[in-house]
């Protein structure tokens, strides 16, 4: 019996495609990680702050809370389609959603559409140089760029949580 089970685990591992003795690459494993981190913090934003204070401007110069989860939206769409070589699925979010329900289900199909984009950066593609911001950038910086554009409106949104005497999720206790 032992020799049969040494015979039929040395016949897997022969057949097995040398794909599943791959190693992770860590670079894209820390881009999705970063992802996922302020994914957290701004999708509850949207969860937590009222239908009323999506309207909510500081000075009437800047963006609202609501246009600010839309342009996140946008950004998530632009950028990790860009990126990725994937055709956006949705674009002017910002200047067309007002809704608290809409916008919150944009933002989640962005998230969803950032991690598809990443999910598709094999090492070759992830290195491949494609013009970006006005150079030429691998593909998975420009996709490390988008986490940073995120944590950016994140900060934006805290500020207007705290302005309205809102804890922003980030800040609240564990």
């Amino acid at each position: 019996m032992t020799r049969q089970l040494t015979a039929i685990a040395i016949a897997a591992l022969v057949f097995l495609p040398a794909t599943a003795f791959a190693q992770a690459n860590p670079f894209s494993d820390a881009v999705k990680a970063q992802l996922a981190q302020i994914k957290t913090p701004i999708t509850r934003t949207a969860e937590k702050v009222g239908e009323e204070l999506y309207a909510f401007k500081p000075t009437p110069d800047v963006r609202s809370l609501g246009q600010l989860i839309g342009h996140i939206a946008d950004g998530n769409y632009g950028i990790c389609g860009m990126a990725s070589g994937m055709k956006p699925t949705a674009s002017g979010i910002e200047k067309s959603t007002t809704t608290k329900a809409a916008l919150q289900q944009a933002l989640a199909d962005s998230f969803a559409f950032c991690e598809q984009a990443i999910a598709g950066m094999d090492e070759k593609k992830a290195a491949e140089a494609i013009k970006a911001f006005g150079s030429m950038q691998p593909r998975l910086m420009v996709l490390a760029f988008n986490n940073s554009h995120l944590n950016e409106h994140y900060g934006n949104l805290v500020t207007y949580m705290r302005l309205k005497g809102i804890v922003p999720p980030s800040s609240e206790p564990k």
